[in-house]
């Protein structure tokens, strides 16, 4: 692959397969794609394994489907039989489906490619914008592409309204562009891409698969009943970490910040928390989620740490294990609606199992070796994740 002089040659993508020369055509959207109506059936109205049509929902463009649509590998829910919709428009091989709203600007557009509709009836459902080229400039694969493109994006992101949903319509269509080369080109594109996704797919099967193995060693290793218990907060310090404003953080620094979810929320200079200590996040979405943080970290005002004491009944580690076998019945303990949270004196009465230290080593020698197995796959899950977004962003126009 090469790369090409872009200010010389203002519509041809950074990256591009040798032999391949010649500008691309830069097309509105509008022009390229029909648009036809879809349905706003709610998930009620929906299930799996029924014999009706199938019913593409924007929540599964959102999470868990892939960009290509194969219906050899993917499932989709199909229409109760009360709620067939009298009038619609059924999927082709090569149509598109946008997710028309979204809470998050990054995800708002994204879109699906139908790539094999295996003989199916499918229509398109709630909050999906289903699109189709109507003059066949592009050869099935190539769309899901080029729409989920760092280029294409990038304009519906700044088109795309709302304060606290984003949404787009076809009108918006109108103001945005797309790149598009020769046939044989976006065959090439297509492939590199599609293969990419598979590898990723394999890849998150892996992690699920050590997940799964963690998850039953958990109930046949950590006993529903014992003899003696302790409460959380009688084995370790727990304390409550100390806010910092937004103004503060940074995408990348010295010390990452939890401050109530599952991944870092920004970067900070300073650390206040040691490596090897537990956090649970105490607010928002999230709270009760439990982490080990191998590194030193800033403890947000929304994250709970709990430090380690003198105390000889329990191995730390072990706690962290159990602690996070004991992950949903944690976040249950979580009160309020808007923004939920649990309080330290609740999660300082959570019981733990008091074993024999001799046990409790040999649990977490074993769990340790499979939890260092998951990160180093997950290491190669993000490695990929990160190949497929830098194709996505010099790719494409």
């Amino acid at each position: 692959m090469s790369e090409t002089q872009k200010h010389t040659k203002p519509n041809v993508p950074n990256l591009r397969f040798p032999g391949f020369e010649g500008e691309w055509e830069r097309i509105r959207v509008s022009d390229l794609l029909e648009f036809f109506s879809t349905n706003s059936l709610s998930w009620e109205q929906l299930e799996y394994g029924g014999k009706e049509i199938l019913n593409l929902h924007y929540g599964l463009i959102h999470n868990g489907l892939p960009t290509q649509i194969n219906l050899e590998e993917c499932t989709l829910p199909s229409v109760k039989p009360d709620y067939k919709p009298r009038t619609y428009t059924l999927c082709k091989d090569g149509d598109v489906a946008f997710a028309d709203a979204s809470e998050d600007t990054n995800d708002v557009g994204k879109v699906v490619e139908f790539t094999n509709c295996a003989d199916r009836e499918i229509v398109c459902g709630l909050h999906t914008i289903h699109g189709r080229d109507k003059l066949g400039k592009t050869v099935p694969g190539f769309k899901g592409y080029a729409f989920s493109s760092s280029a294409f994006h990038n304009q519906i992101r700044r088109i795309a309204q709302g304060t606290k949903i984003f949404s787009i319509n076809t009108g918006c269509f109108e103001e945005t562009f797309v790149g598009i080369p020769n046939k044989e080109e976006q065959k090439k594109i297509a492939s590199l891409l599609s293969l990419i996704d598979q590898r990723i797919a394999i890849q998150n099967k892996v992690i699920e698969r050590y997940e799964s193995l963690i998850k039953a060693l958990y109930s046949k290793l950590l006993p529903l009943e014992v003899d003696k218990t302790a409460e959380l907060g009688t084995l370790v310090q727990i304390c409550k970490g100390k806010q910092l404003n937004g103004e503060f953080l940074s995408d990348e620094g010295k010390y990452y910040v939890m401050n109530g979810g599952i991944t870092p929320s920004g970067y900070y200079d300073e650390y206040n928390t040691p490596s090897g200590t537990i956090s649970i996040s105490e607010g928002g979405n999230s709270c009760g989620f439990v982490q080990y943080n191998e590194k030193p970290f800033w403890s947000g005002g929304h994250c709970y740490t709990l430090l380690q004491t003198n105390d000889k009944r329990i191995q730390y580690k072990f706690l962290y294990h159990f602690l996070k076998s004991k992950q949903d019945e944690i976040m249950a303990l979580r009160i309020g609606s808007g923004l939920p949270n649990i309080q330290k004196k609740t999660i300082g009465r959570f019981l733990v199992p008091i074993l024999p230290i001799d046990y409790q080593n040999a649990i977490t020698r074993l769990l340790d070796v499979i939890v260092k197995y998951v990160e180093n796959e997950q290491v190669i899950l993000a490695k990929m994740t990160h190949q497929k977004s830098y194709y996505l962003s010099n790719l494409f126009i």
